[in-house]
């Protein structure tokens, strides 16, 4: 039913009625041969009857299941449908459909790479974020490079391309709370591997962020405890192919 490869922009969008048409017509304009699913994730600013009155494909949750929730439903869909690939875009206007590219071109030139990770700090362009914003992001990036063997930079962007295996992964196993640094350790352990490519963001074009400066520090602890949590999971062995297998899922 696809050109091959088939390719699927995920949006998982929350109160962004400010924002997702101009979102939609930029994934429209620099990336034509993607598919658009728009998951509104319970929203109550009319997002969802925007996104399909633009003529995106819409997914909506009858209430508000998180980040986490939202972008467990674009894998889902992604992995029924058959897609090759699938980029998570936020619909809040920080992440530039004209990047998309970067994280193409170095998926293409490396097959053995199932996730690409856009990242705002490998680049000279400054990215405005409040100190405890960005030393949060630091620790976690210093504690991820450790663990995984590999630099991470930006371990909380939510700007990733996946293949059919990290599609596989995540669709039966994504973390719900905060999830972008715990699926950077579960790609590690289910022996995926991830790439980071320099790419420009910017700020919130509207709506608010689930990380106000009131839960900074409750963001820390919790996305702590998440990496702690994940070193203690099962570690399932991945065999080559396509997809990673059903019974890579939890375990304590």
């Amino acid at each position: 039913m696809h050109a091959s490869p088939s390719n699927l922009a995920v949006v998982p969008a929350y109160n962004e009625s400010a924002t997702i048409l101009g979102v939609l017509d930029s994934l429209r304009e620099h990336v034509p041969s993607f598919d658009v699913l728009v998951v509104d994730d319970g929203s109550t600013d009319g997002t969802g009857a925007l996104a399909r009155e633009a003529g995106a494909r819409v997914v909506r949750h009858p209430f508000n299941l998180g980040i986490g929730g939202a972008v467990q439903s674009g894998f889902s869909f992604a992995l029924e449908n058959d897609y090759d690939r699938m980029v998570q875009v936020d619909g809040d206007g920080q992440h530039m459909a004209g990047e998309i590219g970067a994280l193409c071109d170095t998926m293409d030139g490396d097959p053995h790479v199932d996730m690409v990770c856009g990242s705002r700090f490998l680049t000279d362009h400054g990215y405005p974020a409040p100190i405890s914003r960005r030393t949060g992001i630091h620790i976690f990036a210093f504690l991820l490079s450790r663990l995984v063997g590999q630099p991470v930079s930006d371990p909380t962007s939510g700007f990733r391309l996946y293949n059919r295996r990290g599609i596989a992964l995540f669709a039966r196993d994504y973390p719900h709370d905060y999830p972008e640094v715990e699926a950077v350790l579960m790609v590690h352990f289910h022996r995926l591997r991830m790439r980071e490519v320099p790419v420009r963001m910017l700020e919130r074009g509207g709506g608010q962020s689930s990380i106000r400066s009131g839960k900074s520090v409750y963001y820390m602890i919790k996305v702590l405890l998440a990496i702690f949590i994940g070193l203690v999971r099962r570690r399932p062995v991945v065999e080559p192919g396509d997809e990673a297998p059903v019974t890579a899922t939890h375990g304590i």
